[in-house]
């Protein structure tokens, strides 16, 4: 086919690739990882690998050749892979177009952005040549919520149907005796209109918005303990029994709602999750994670907060250099990312933010301690890149150490699980009674 009919047909053609491509590279695994916000695609190689995409609009679908590989039972794997409630991919399809090459042709469901781009090694990954299908609208999170939360209400009350009037004995002894009162006029617009006695206006149903963050995801597992528990997966289940906690709460009568940066196995880059808490106006922001060390021996609960000079400690600096490379393990499209925007928006933390977070931490604290150990008895402070967001009070929680063996097992018991969602729950009520949530025009 012709460029000119490639185009016509709505193609877009894009090279990937170096110089130091891997010629018979092999591929390593495969992965897909659907999501509402969008569905993930990669495939890890042993070397570099070139990939040519073409993109045609109808019916929607991508096909990307890949070079320097063979066709492979791991790449078939990706035919199996796709779920019929994946939101974006309707189908993948894999296929030897020529020697060396494997052509990759991926169903859409509808329009959708695709971005295709290559990971370096790091961490347990090899080369990743990743592909994310965004859709075309972009899921508005504030709207989400609402939409959820008036689900949640009950229906309006109906006028009840006017009932026939009671039976009146002293009316029938009257009658009987010629005292009858006189008849009532049948005609309702004769009738005088009786004072309707109005309900008292009711409160404004503001709702009071707290901004999960379950660390990690997707492509990056977090901490993974000794019996092989991943920090996304115990973060996750914790993040799921809070939002059923906050979401059967009130606060003053006013209703609270949790909203959840990622509420399946997904990766949400770190400025994003920032992003999302903000366009919900989130009253707090509240990351979730497994603490890990060296040594097994360490233990404890932790609560850190933002810090705009140094650290508050060596260790508090070390923790958010780690959590801050989230962004290099799950795999970010640099190129997509306006780095001004990001600069902006990671800078400007304030004081009130900070001092409020500060409060947070403490009550969250006074909480957890009451479970077990505390790694440390007062809210720590770093560099975190996720709890930037200047106008919300933001706290990361690191729940226990999940390279300790007795605390990683803690981290796989429900009842651990229940118990520690109850105590975050009572801290942020905690913080909420000295420092009531400020009014809004949000109302739902």
């Amino acid at each position: 086919m012709k460029r000119r009919d490639l185009l016509g047909q709505g193609t877009i053609v894009l090279l990937l690739g170096a110089p130091q491509i891997a010629w018979g590279a092999s591929i390593l695994a495969v992965r897909l990882w659907p999501a509402p916000d969008y569905t993930r695609v990669t495939i890890e190689s042993d070397g570099l690998l070139s990939a040519r995409q073409m993109q045609v609009t109808s019916p929607p679908r991508l096909a990307l050749d890949i070079e320097g590989i063979e066709l492979s039972a791991a790449l078939r794997e990706l035919v199996a892979r796709v779920k019929s409630d994946d939101p974006h991919i309707a189908g993948i399809r894999v296929g030897q177009s020529a020697p060396g090459t494997i052509r990759l042709t991926v169903d859409l469901k509808h329009a959708a952005l695709p971005q295709v781009f290559q990971l370096p090694p790091i961490a347990a990954y090899q080369h990743r040549l990743v592909v994310d299908f965004y859709p075309v609208k972009e899921i508005d999170p504030l709207e989400a919520l609402i939409a959820e939360r008036m689900k949640d209400k009950p229906p309006p009350r109906l006028a009840q149907p006017s009932t026939p009037p009671a039976h009146d004995p002293l009316g029938e002894l009257m009658a009987q005796h010629g005292n009858r009162p006189a008849p009532r006029d049948p005609s309702p617009a004769l009738q005088a209109t009786p004072a309707i006695e109005r309900p008292p206006p009711q409160k404004t149903d503001r709702m009071i918005v707290i901004a999960l963050d379950p660390g990690h995801g997707g492509e990056d597992p977090g901490a993974i303990g000794p019996a092989g528990t991943r920090e996304k997966d115990v973060v996750l289940a914790v993040a799921h029994k809070m939002r059923e906690r906050i979401n059967a709460t009130t606060i003053n009568g006013n209703p609270m709602r949790a909203f959840m940066t990622r509420d399946a196995d997904f990766f949400v880059p770190l400025h994003v999750r920032v992003q999302k808490a903000r366009r919900v106006q989130a009253d707090l922001f509240v990351s979730i994670h497994a603490d890990a060390w060296v040594e097994p021996t360490a233990r404890g609960a932790s609560v850190f907060a933002l810090s705009q000079g140094a650290a508050s400690s060596a260790a508090a600096r070390w923790m958010a250099d780690k959590e801050n490379k989230a962004d290099l393990v799950g795999g970010v499209n640099i190129k997509t990312q306006d780095a001004v925007v990001m600069r902006a928006l990671l800078d400007m933390s304030t004081t009130a933010q900070i001092n409020d977070s500060l409060k947070l931490g403490s009550a969250l604290l006074g909480e957890i301690g009451g479970l077990g150990r505390l790694h440390k008895r007062r809210v720590e402070q770093a560099g975190f890149a996720v709890l930037k967001a200047p106008d919300i009070p933001s706290v990361l929680v690191e729940t226990a150490f999940i390279s300790n063996p007795e605390e990683e097992a803690k981290l796989r018991s429900d009842a651990y699980r229940e118990q520690l969602a109850d105590a975050l729950m009572r801290g942020i009520h905690r913080y909420f009674a000295r420092n009531p949530p400020l009014a809004r025009n949000r109302t739902v």
